[in-house]
């Protein structure tokens, strides 16, 4: 059975075959594997939690120069080794809708709550980042030591300019995290006006 949505409807076709059984594509439409592993992430080695646009793995542009209708951005093992700076993503709010999903592993900003199999949307301009604890914790580290970031994780984004409406069904699921928001709960102001850099630093 072949499903396509049109005009917020779902329609079937039945098949006796499969629709990539073609001799040739007419289109800029085609099926496409690719193996996640094999993407080689980039990061800083200096300070600072780098933009999740360096893991792109595909991008369908807008005609607005630099403006993505979606990017496909994965989340792999790779190091951390930052130094003196938060590594985590740090809060934010952007003019881009955000949809991760969690592959398999543990996602380091959420590594408690964000289960492999999950999902969360953040619409645009809706403020996110790490949950509480790893707040405390990545607050207090400071990046001093060089960590791997779990073997087995592997987690993706699809971002896009466009606003993403959940669904009667999604909104009904069972599994949906009605608390999700609290993961933020006992979230502390660390900021000290008085701190001053050392020559280190």
């Amino acid at each position: 059975v072949l499903v396509q949505k049109f005009l917020g409807e779902l329609w079937e076709a039945k098949l006796d075959h499969s629709p990539f059984d073609v001799v040739a594509w007419f289109g800029n439409y085609v099926p496409y594997k690719y193996e996640l592993k094999n993407f080689v992430a980039v990061n800083s080695v200096t300070v600072d939690h780098m933009d999740p646009s360096i893991f792109t793995v595909l991008t369908c542009q807008t005609q607005e120069p630099g403006v993505a209708a979606c990017d496909f951005v994965i989340f792999p093992p790779r190091m951390a080794v930052q130094k003196n700076t938060f590594r985590p993503p740090y809060y934010h709010r952007n003019c881009m809708t955000e949809y991760m999903g969690n592959i398999c592993g543990t996602y380091d900003a959420k590594p408690d709550a964000f289960k492999a199999g999950g999902g969360s949307l953040h619409s645009c301009m809706a403020g996110h980042g790490p949950d509480a604890k790893t707040f405390d914790t990545c607050s207090e580290q400071k990046g001093d030591t060089a960590v791997q970031m779990p073997e087995d994780s592997m987690a993706f984004m699809f971002e896009s300019t466009y606003v993403m409406r959940l669904t009667e069904w999604a909104m009904d699921e069972s599994l949906l995290d009605k608390d999700y928001v609290k993961c933020w709960d006992g979230l502390k102001n660390k900021f000290d006006p008085n701190w001053k850099p050392t020559r280190s630093e």
